[in-house]
């Protein structure tokens, strides 16, 4: 593993502020000028249980996750009326390519400094009977203090509603880590009234996962589609 740590982060001229806290604000600082509109750091920690083929010999050495949100366009999102369309696949897309875009930047500029960072994909789907990526993004986003599980089992930011698309990097770098929201989506039943399989139901935890991935499945044989793709609830879900 990398060891001669070299942090051109923490320089003279910001030597009265903790490295960890430079740290946050450049990289924050260089996520945003490069399209992303929310960033957070979470302590790994319990999370890293759930991680999913990825090498336990690495991930161990990796106690924080950068997680960054882009906003999805509402204006897509408005013409959306009973499932995904041409239009939002490729915006779709083009959100994840942005994110693994930035992802890659940022991880590069963290191992210029002799740190390690593991990029890992926005939309990329590892176990797929339970439709797991190598990491929960959302999870990590809700440590990091970006926001709350929703409803639809989505991410809901204070900023945008779930009308957002996640990346997240595994590092060592030192970060400031943020602090999960005491906020959930109160008497907000919006997604409910929306959702085609009829999978979002009161109860956070009564979400109906098969229900939703088998929606998600018939979507993806539309012509043009072929992505397990909706966005209905993402549209209902707006700040």
């Amino acid at each position: 593993m990398v060891m001669n740590h070299d942090n051109t982060f923490n320089n003279n001229s910001h030597n009265k502020f903790p490295p960890e806290e430079v740290n946050f604000n450049l990289l924050q600082k260089t996520a945003r000028e490069n399209g992303i509109d929310l960033f957070g750091v979470a302590e790994v920690g319990e999370e890293r249980k759930s991680f999913c083929l990825l090498p336990e010999s690495l991930t161990s050495e990796l106690p924080w996750a950068v997680v960054m949100a882009a906003r999805v366009s509402p204006t897509v999102l408005a013409t959306l009326k009973e499932g995904p369309n041409h239009l939002y696949f490729h915006h779709y897309r083009q959100l994840n390519f942005l994110l693994d875009r930035v992802a890659l930047l940022i991880a590069a500029k963290i191992e210029e400094t002799g740190y390690l960072a593991l990029p890992v994909a926005a939309s990329q789907i590892i176990d797929w009977e339970r439709q797991r990526g190598h990491v929960s993004h959302r999870q990590l986003a809700q440590k990091a203090g970006l926001g709350w599980q929703g409803r639809n089992n989505l991410l809901v930011t204070p900023q945008q509603g779930a009308q957002v698309r996640l990346v997240s990097i595994l590092t060592n770098f030192p970060l400031k880590p943020g602090r999960p929201l005491a906020l959930d989506c109160g008497t907000c039943r919006r997604c409910i009234a929306v959702c085609p399989a009829g999978a979002i139901k009161e109860e956070v935890a009564a979400f109906d996962s098969l229900a939703c991935y088998q929606k998600l499945k018939e979507f993806s044989r539309q012509k043009g589609i072929g992505q397990q793709i909706c966005g209905l609830c993402v549209k209902a879900c707006a700040r």
